[in-house]
């Protein structure tokens, strides 16, 4: 009997051996990254940046896999959903794994329970901008249309629960103003339809409209924080109205149970990428500011970060349709 519990202890030991060893050689064969928007908006745009510097420097395919819906659930229920072997990470806005747990009470994951948070991602900030046939050239301006004519201007988002939209319906909280919201499946198309004046204004993160920024084929009016490369563009709060200068962020998730030696490698392999100069230049030029955070911050940030949006939410009565 002690011979058989003796070799059934060096077989554990073996496996156990042999599964760290493989969680230290991670990745070993491609991992699909889940994006829960439509390619050309700021999330898409981060995650094909982060999965290409990955792949170069981990010498595996990182596998951009576009799964818009729902605003956001759907990419974020099939990465929960999938095996938690560091083969499948979320990559996403800050709705699925803050908001929208807040707004939907029938969710097929638990934003708590079912991730576990990565990396930080960045900071991108939002900006309010307007069709050059709306005649404003000032926040102070929008929100006069927005109080003498009720609903008139229409504004795209790109989700009903992002900060794109809620920070527009804070402005219009704390202003008096009122706007008509419509909702996009992601800011590409949005952005599409601001350019043809289909839609009035939109508060946008900066990457998805930058180009067109500087083509001034639409009009800057402010923005959440101080942008080095629009100087002359003021700050919202700064315009008057310092609750509605929320910004967006893009991080990093994986489905519960992932490893942690995983966790931990993937979350200092993103950290050093975005402090080499040519990652760090591409995230300036995309207006993106990067948190540098271990896997144990950035969780404590979400829960923060969870508590203000849930007093936003309230504040403001909003709902969804589910």
């Amino acid at each position: 009997m002690r011979i058989l519990m003796r070799a059934f202890g060096l077989v554990c030991a073996a496996i156990a051996v042999g599964t760290a060893q493989a969680q230290v050689n991670w990745p070993v064969k491609s991992v699909r990254i889940i994006v829960p928007s439509t390619p050309g908006g700021g999330t898409d745009a981060y995650a094909r940046l982060i999965s290409a510097a990955l792949s170069e420097s981990l010498k595996q395919q990182f596998v951009v896999e576009n799964r818009p819906g729902g605003n956001g659930n759907l990419g974020a229920e099939v990465a929960a959903r999938a095996a938690p072997d560091g083969y499948t990470i979320l990559i996403t806005a800050s709705p699925s794994l803050i908001m929208n747990p807040i707004l939907y009470k029938n969710l097929n994951f638990n934003a708590e329970k079912d991730f576990v948070p990565v990396a930080g991602g960045v900071i991108s900030p939002l900006i309010f901008v307007v069709h050059p046939s709306v005649p404003a050239r000032s926040l102070a301006e929008l929100v006069a249309i927005g109080r003498k004519s009720p609903g008139k201007l229409t504004y795209g988002s790109a989700q009903a629960t992002s900060s794109t939209a809620l920070g527009v319906r804070l402005l219009e909280d704390v202003s008096g103003a009122q706007f008509t919201n419509i909702p996009y499946k992601g800011l590409g198309q949005a952005v599409t339809n601001l350019l043809s004046g289909e839609i009035s204004f939109m508060y946008s993160d900066v990457v998805a409209i930058l180009t067109h920024l500087k083509a001034g084929k639409i009009i800057p009016l402010a923005a959440s924080t101080a942008i080095k490369q629009l100087p002359d563009v003021p700050t919202v709060a700064s315009a008057g109205w310092p609750d509605a200068g929320v910004h967006a962020s893009f991080m990093v998730a994986a489905p519960a149970g992932t490893p942690a030696p995983i966790v931990q490698k993937l979350n200092g392999e993103i950290n050093r990428l975005v402090r080499t100069p040519e990652i760090a230049a591409r995230l300036e030029a995309m207006v993106l500011i990067p948190y540098i955070e271990t896997p144990a911050e950035f969780a404590a940030r979400l829960i923060k970060e969870r508590e203000k949006w849930a007093n936003y939410i309230k504040r403001l009565g909003v709902t969804v349709d589910e």
